[in-house]
Formats: structure tokens, sequence, C-alpha cells
């Protein structure tokens, strides 16, 4: 059992209990304490009713005990496991719209979704209005009749910048408008975004909630009947996770806790001592008093920033290149959020 510092264990599971424990059944004598790998396509059908059990469906054993987990770190009633972060961003985008249709969304976004958002789904009939959210008025001002979503991230990729839901909620409360975030950069650890007015969560589970630089995968968390919908575009476009996968993100998810803490105080150490070096013009982390989010991140985030940070050297590009080759304990690669 994990029972958090300091922490009754007699009260509701904290983070790292639910990492370790949720979305399994009660064990019987002589079951695995680890999940087994279901590694089946199919499996032997009843009678017609019972529907399919086929893991392109998203309903393998294992697929369905991690959403279990996922929803339960999230707090939400239900959700998914797909085979990436941009699958999971995908699906939900697709399930909430249709040719016709209308997107606002923060202008600040991982570059794959603004390519999603401003030159594919345009090809399929559905536009998006790009906002400044820290304008006031400025998520209410971009509604139009055929809005059904809006979108944002916090903390964003890779500026860092964390746009308040709140605001975004707000907003979309009056019209029924379902606000979807994407909350990779923040794990569940340091955000809670379905407690501030955000309906659906996604993430890039290649990251954080993996954890160890060897999975490709996301997920999706919310309302049961979003999560149904998001399931069928997963189905459609062939977007379900593999049940290896499946089974490494359960390995990740149960050292999150304690995984992404670790990463905000490294972090933090690391934003700070980049900011006192005069090599450095600027640097970009929630967690310093400098940064224009400063006061909202400590607010929304109190468990810590993260562990991303972003800064700019001083002599431009080449300056960057010098410091890149000078570097020997940091690996360069693409990605975050492994160990």
């Amino acid at each position: 059992m994990a029972i958090e510092s300091g922490g009754d264990p007699t009260s509701a599971p904290g983070l790292s209990t639910l990492g370790v424990h949720a979305g399994a059944e009660p064990g019987k004598p002589g079951d695995p304490v680890v999940p087994a790998i279901v590694q089946s396509a199919t499996f032997f059908g009843g009678r017609r009713d019972d529907g399919l059990l086929y893991t392109r469906y998203g309903n393998n054993p294992l697929q369905l005990q991690v959403g279990r987990k996922v929803a339960a770190l999230e707090g939400a009633e239900a959700a998914v496991v797909l085979g990436s972060g941009m699958g999971a961003i995908a699906a939900t985008v697709l399930s909430l719209t249709e040719a016709g249709d209308h997107i606002v969304a923060a202008r600040d976004l991982y570059g794959a979704t603004r390519v999603l958002f401003e030159h594919e789904l345009p090809r399929r009939g559905i536009s998006t209005t790009f906002v400044d959210p820290e304008a006031p008025g400025a998520w209410r001002r971009a509604l139009r009749k055929r809005t059904r979503m809006l979108y944002l991230e916090a903390p964003t990729n890779p500026t860092l910048r964390v746009p308040d839901p709140r605001t975004a909620a707000a907003a979309a409360q009056a019209r029924g408008i379902p606000v979807v975030m994407d909350a990779t950069f923040a794990t569940p650890v340091n955000l809670r975004p379905l407690e501030l007015g955000v309906d659906i969560v996604v993430h890039s589970a290649t990251k954080y909630l993996g954890g160890h630089s060897d999975i490709i995968g996301g997920v999706v968390a919310g309302p049961a009947s979003a999560i149904d919908a998001a399931t069928e575009m997963m189905k459609l476009y062939g977007a379900a996770a593999d049940p290896h996968m499946v089974w490494l993100l359960d390995r990740g998810l149960r050292t999150l806790d304690v995984r992404v803490r670790r990463h905000n105080a490294n972090a933090l150490a690391v934003a700070r001592y980049l900011d006192g070096r005069r090599e450095v013009r600027r640097v970009l982390y929630p967690g310093l008093q400098s940064h224009p989010d400063h006061a909202r991140a400590r607010e929304l985030m109190p468990a810590g920033a993260g562990g991303m940070v972003s800064f700019v050297v001083r002599g431009g590009g080449g300056a960057a290149d010098r410091f890149v080759d000078a570097l020997r304990l940091v690996q360069v690669a693409p990605s975050l959020g492994g160990v």
C-alpha cells in the first residue's frame, strides 16, 4: 500500500495510492500482483448482445483497467487510453465537431496540435479562431453560432504560459460548450483541470504519465458520454493502444506522483540557477517570480510548476548550439518527462 507522506491511511486514497491500486479488481489468491499483458487481438464471444471484445475497440481487459486508473487520477467519470497523444487530441476533436462547426482555441499550442487546427481540420470543413486567453473577454467574443468546443493547454508547450481554464469555462458554460484541455505538461499531480471547469482532459502519455521514454500513448478523461464518443473515433481511425504499451503505461502511473514531485523540485533548482547566469537572457518557468503567470501557477498548481524549463541564451542560435554541445549529463532528444 502506498501511503502519502503524513497522510491518514483511513482517509480517501491520494494520488500515490491511486497510481498503484486504482482500476484493478480485488485480487484473489494466486492472482498476479502486477496485471498481466493480455496480448490478444480478439476474444471468445458469447451471446449476440454481449458485444465484441476486440483490442482495436479499446476493451482489452488491460486497456479498460488502465483507463479506470487514469480516470481515478484525474477525478473523471471515465477515461480511454489511445495509441498516441495526437490520437487522443484528434479523437476528441473529431468526436465533438463536424463539417461547418467552429472551434475557439488558445493561440499558444503544441506545434502538431496547431497544424491539426490550422491545416487539417479546415480540409474537413471545421474552422478555428485562435485567441489570446489573457485578453479580457477573448473567449466570449470569439464564440459563434456553431462553436462546438474551446481548447487550451496549461502549461503551454514550449513557452510555459499558464492560461486560466476558469475563464474559458465561464465563457463556454452559458452555451453548453465543452472545454477541452491538454494538461500534458502539468499531469494530474500539478493541475486538476476538471476541478476548474474543464470538461475533457487530454494527455500525451508518452511524457510524464509513462515516464520512461519508452512508449507512445495518449489518454482522454472526462464524462462517460464524451469518452464513449472519443472511443468511437478511436475505433474508426485506428488509434487504439497496443496491450504492451498499456502495460508499460500502468507501470509508469505507479510512480507518477513521486516522479513529478521530483521533476518539480529539480526544474525549480535549474531555473533558479539559470536565472542568475549572465549568459542567459531570459528564463521561462512558472515557478519563478519573474514569470508573468507566477501568481496563477502558485494558485492552480500548488504542488509545483512542472519539470520543463525554457530559456533564451545571449548570443543567438550560435550560442545556443555551443551550449548544447557543452552539455555532459543532459541528453539532447525530443520529448520530455522520462527518467
